[in-house]
């Protein structure tokens, strides 16, 4: 049996009416990709690009002027299709006078997460995002790199299949945001799909099986990270245990041939910025 994609965009385009004019801003242009179930997926571009309006198409807050998109098998804009999905906004807002486990307990509640094991869940959670000693303190108190903390462990607490991850490490100190990066992968082994959105490219590149790069509302890449790296006009071998002499005679043979022994891989970070200038001289 072939399981659907977690997300499924197919011909997607989005307009929106500028205000006091008749004229429309197209913010998503014919889009259509798929995120495969148990994977990391990240969605990168510039601001502007159609990144947060594609995310909500898929999460059911703006309906699409042309175009479908199925999230778990379902169509966006039915409500079901969020029924097994967490989502951290890139700036999220919390009820300031909660504490943080008063918190976890009201998305649980909205989350439908049975009563006798929603305190154990919120326990469980606010250990695995580092926030236990602060359980008990007001969400208002919170510095930034905790709000985004807690606001992952609202994502998580109905256990969804599907998680949308807008900015995770946001105001996160790089400890932290290596900590974020490591329990993403864990999710993954857990078999959840994320679909995360970061400017941290280095994070992108370290965590992520396929990346999008979207460009003033199209798709302008997308693929693999192993694949996207690897430069054009380049081929790669491994050989494990190369000696000193060994090297030196595989770069001499290769200058004789015309060839140069180098890295044939760029990182993420220099593709994305190659793309958005292209976009930019267009």
């Amino acid at each position: 049996m072939v399981m659907t994609p977690a997300i499924a965009i197919r011909g997607l385009t989005k307009d929106f009416r500028v205000s006091g004019s008749s004229k429309r801003l197209r913010a998503v242009d014919d889009l259509s990709l798929e995120i495969h179930r148990n994977s990391i997926y990240g969605l990168l571009g510039p601001n502007g690009s159609g990144k947060s309006t594609t995310i909500k198409i898929a999460l059911g807050l703006v309906q699409p002027s042309v175009g479908e998109c199925e999230v778990l098998g379902i169509p966006s804009t039915n409500p079901a299709a969020r029924t097994n999905v967490g989502y951290l906004p890139e700036a999220p807002y919390f009820q300031r006078f909660l504490t943080g486990r008063e918190l976890l307990k009201y998305f649980g509640c909205l989350s439908n997460v049975p009563k006798e094991k929603i305190q154990g869940r919120i326990e469980y959670l606010l250990n695995r995002v580092g926030l236990e000693d602060a359980g008990d303190r007001r969400v208002g108190g919170y510095s930034k790199g905790m709000l985004q903390r807690i606001g992952l462990a609202q994502a998580l607490v109905g256990d969804p299949d599907l998680l949308v991850l807008d900015e995770p490490t946001a105001g996160v100190d790089p400890v932290g945001a290596a900590e974020i990066a490591s329990l993403i992968l864990e999710l993954k082994k857990e078999g959840k799909t994320v679909l995360l959105c970061s400017h941290l490219l280095s994070q992108v590149e370290s965590v992520c099986d396929r990346v999008a790069i979207m460009g003033r509302g199209r798709l302008l890449i997308e693929g693999s990270v192993d694949t996207l790296i690897q430069e054009e006009d380049c081929s790669s071998m491994r050989i494990d245990q190369v000696s000193s002499i060994l090297r030196g005679s595989i770069e001499q043979l290769a200058k004789e041939h015309g060839g140069l022994v180098s890295s044939p891989s760029r990182s993420l970070e220099e593709l994305f910025l190659e793309l958005a200038n292209k976009k930019e001289e267009r």
